[in-house]
Formats: structure tokens, C-alpha cells, sequence
């Protein structure tokens, strides 16, 4: 096939690039390293301790990630928040569709501490200290 761009732009009739893949062993060994320190550093700067913390809510990627990582933390699964067995991974809108269904639920509840992180294209990651309400 051919694509064209609007306007005046170019004509490819060849994509360039490779098939995207994903190396899951890799990936779980990075998850399962960096969150739990991602996470530490923002409890850190938001002077709190994992036992502040109400509720644990990762990119919902995979279960043994997040069951790795709420171990290595020392957080009880009972404090995790988790969806994925309901919908899969859910890409970027994982930790916001988990956390809706957990407000509207009555899971979280006003003043819960919840520890945020997610990780994803590029190996790329970030976390967030919450303070519901």
C-alpha cells in the first residue's frame, strides 16, 4: 500500500521500521527493581514511611509485578489496588481506571495515603504520593 500525507508532504510506499516487541523477563526484572525504589524516593520527599501508606496502586501490567513489588515494600496484597484480572493491562489508563473503580467502590475513602507508580514505553517510570479527598 501507499500512504500519503496532506498537503504537499511525502509518499511512503515502504515503512522502515521493525515489529515492536517486548522482552517480559527483562521488563519484570526492571519493574520489580525500579518501582519499589521510585516509590521510596516519593515517600521520602513527601516525609512519609510505606506504613503511612493505605493503599498501593501500580500500572496494572502484570500480577506478578505487582505482587514482587507490594512484597518488597512490605505491603500486604489487601492493601493493593487491582483491576487487572477483571480487564487486563489497560496501557496508560491503567492506574486512573483502577482508582476510579476503588473511589466509587468505597475502597478508598476520604484521606487515604494512596503510593502511585507506573512504568511503560521505553522503560520510562514515575510515581506519586496521594492524599485522597
Amino acid at each position: 500500500p501507499i500512504w500519503k500525507t496532506p498537503g504537499e508532504g511525502i509518499v511512503l510506499s515502504k515503512g522502515s521500521y521493525d515489529g515492536m516487541s517486548m522482552n517480559g523477563k527483562e521488563v519484570y526484572k526492571f519493574a520489580t527493581r525500579e518501582v519499589p525504589k521510585v516509590i521510596k524516593e516519593a515517600l521520602v520527599a513527601a516525609d512519609m514511611e510505606v506504613e503511612d501508606v493505605d493503599w498501593l496502586l501500580l500500572h496494572q501490567a502484570n500480577i506478578r509485578i505487582i505482587e514482587t513489588v507490594a512484597n518488597r515494600l512490605g505491603m500486604p496484597m489487601e492493601k493493593v489496588i487491582t483491576n487487572l484480572a477483571k480487564y487486563g493491562n489497560t496501557s496508560a489508563g491503567s492506574i486512573p481506571l483502577a482508582l476510579d473503580e476503588a473511589v466509587r467502590s468505597g475502597q478508598v475513602k476520604k484521606g487515604d495515603v494512596i503510593a502511585c507508580a507506573g512504568f511503560g514505553a521505553g522503560l520510562s517510570w514515575g510515581s506519586a504520593i496521594l492524599k485522597w479527598g
